[in-house]
């Protein structure tokens, strides 16, 4: 392991940003802290660049999603809580629960030693599954209570949206009680995923899934045989909407922006050795990432989830992550000379099915030798975007403003572009709140979607407080608290204010 000699100039910019951080009246002092422990890790570099890669970064073509230049664990991580509820934690000094009590308990200390990119936990489990027996056991008033305060916590403690949990397909008391406890109380934190499958889920269940999305933006409706067609049984959805392996997760997450990259072609022919060329740096990029986690930073040897049998090195992937495939779609039609866009005209979507057919090509065509979960390749991702982007839209997704007046028109295309991303990609409904009146109009968008080949809807009322941003839930209260100057308790909270102000998030179409 050798580090590079990097400028003073660079010191003295992140000396001045390290003093900002400390002395900062917005952030909380567990902000400030994450926040300084990734100043101090931008100081070290002890990756082994490929050729190219910092002239793409600094055009903004690639983008590392500000991941530690010196990774000291992989960015998503995926425990089996099962196995937790079976064996207990030695590290933890816990044993198996007998209870209710337990179980929660169990599970409220644990979260709290799971790393991430973040920090926190992406990942806190299948609630339904893990706690149903105790539930039945413990009585439905009774659990109804604890599992409200145990929510409670999750969101006062975990202070970061990207925090996630699922339930479903099947039917269970947990996961009504869970459901209504949300929509009596909605909360940023946990994220929630309902795995439906509109042959196994009942109507009933889903209904209350709507009617809680409808209360406060979640759960969000998961595509569950096309993820178990993927990625078989043991898969899980953490973060935003990532579709991972239990007992793995993903070592990185670097993202393509695409609008960027066809902005610097001089027209469609020059674009395709353009894609070709960051692609494959990209994914060299990424290969440096994975090879210092799993070879130098020592987590799979010493951290008690590996050592415990939690997570497994061969149970991880990596995410080849895209945005703004609409821009790049509208871009290419203009140099060409002609007025198609995105989502508009069949010939504009037939390119963006080229561009996708191609990088699909490529990322498949690639082989990581410690991706052993997925055969040795990456997953492609469509990413959700962050706070600093301008005009360009996440993932595949219809820029805002330009959303179809039919939502069939826009479920449609969703359906032409969600099956090329098995760790994950969504689209977000905003609907009137008249919908409140009529939960059944979310399951009919849901199941539609799902029959043209969409993979995950997040659904919320337009006057909802908490709200969908793109992949990861804020309250606009918290949003209105942040732009004043107040701290707030969220760090996603700026993510989502930024957002606001530069992807307008709050201006997506009702409907």
């Amino acid at each position: 392991m050798e580090m590079r000699t990097i400028s003073m100039e660079r010191v003295e910019t992140t000396r001045h940003r390290i003093l900002e951080t400390v002395c900062s009246r917005q952030l909380t002092h567990e902000q400030k802290v994450t926040g300084l422990e990734r100043l101090a890790e931008s100081l070290i570099d002890v990756l082994e660049l490929p050729e190219g890669y910092s002239e793409l970064k600094e055009r903004g073509i690639v983008c590392d999603l500000d991941e530690s230049n010196c990774p000291p664990r992989p960015r998503y991580i995926v425990p089996d809580y099962a196995l937790l509820f079976e064996k207990g934690c030695d590290f933890l000094r816990l044993d198996p629960p007998t209870d209710l009590d337990e179980a929660l308990n169990v599970l409220s200390i644990f979260i709290r030693h799971v790393p991430s990119v973040t920090n926190f936990p992406v990942f806190i489990g299948f609630l339904d599954r893990l706690l149903e027996d105790f539930v039945v056991k413990e009585g439905r008033e009774s659990a109804r209570k604890k599992l409200r305060l145990f929510m409670r916590y999750v969101d006062r403690t975990v202070t970061d949206s990207f925090c996630h949990a699922d339930i479903g397909p099947h039917d269970s008391l947990t996961g009504r009680i869970l459901l209504e406890c949300e929509a009596e109380e909605p909360k940023s934190v946990p994220n929630l995923s309902f795995l439906y499958d509109p042959d196994t889920t009942p109507d009933d269940y889903a209904r209350l899934a709507a009617v809680c999305a409808l209360a406060g933006a979640k759960p969000s409706f998961a595509n569950h045989r096309m993820f178990l067609n993927e990625l078989g049984e043991e898969y899980a959805l953490a973060s935003c909407y990532n579709g991972l392996l239990v007992g793995g997760g993903a070592f990185t997450l670097t993202r393509l922006r695409l609008g960027h990259l066809a902005a610097s072609a001089k027209d469609l022919a020059d674009f395709w050795p353009k894609l070709e060329r960051a692609a494959e740096t990209m994914m060299r990029y990424m290969d440096a990432r994975i090879a210092f986690m799993t070879e130098e930073s020592g987590f799979f040897e010493s951290n008690f989830l590996a050592r415990e049998g939690f997570v497994h090195r061969d149970r991880f992937t990596a995410m080849f992550g895209l945005v703004g495939l609409a821009e790049c779609v509208n871009t290419l039609m203009e140099k060409e000379g002609k007025d198609f866009r995105f989502c508009r005209s069949q010939e504009a979507d037939a390119l963006g099915i080229r561009i996708m057919d191609r990088l699909d090509a490529l990322v498949k065509a690639h082989r990581n030798p410690y991706c052993v979960a997925t055969d040795g390749r990456f997953l492609l991702h469509g990413q959700v975007g962050i706070d600093s982007d301008v005009g360009e839209t996440p993932a595949t997704r219809v820029p805002i403003g330009e959303e179809p007046a039919e939502i069939g028109v826009h479920l449609n295309n969703c359906g032409l572009f969600h099956g090329y991303f098995p760790s994950g990609t969504g689209e977000v409904f905003a609907l009137e709140p008249t919908a409140r009146e009529n939960p059944d109009c979310v399951l009919d968008i849901v199941r539609g979607g799902f029959e043209k080949g969409g993979r995950y809807f997040s659904i919320h009322a337009g006057d909802s407080d908490v709200i969908r941003v793109t992949g990861y839930l804020v309250k606009r209260s918290e949003m209105d608290k942040l732009a004043q100057g107040l701290s707030v308790l969220q760090n996603t909270t700026a993510l989502g204010l930024g957002a606001a102000r530069n992807a307008r998030i709050l201006e997506r179409k009702r409907r």
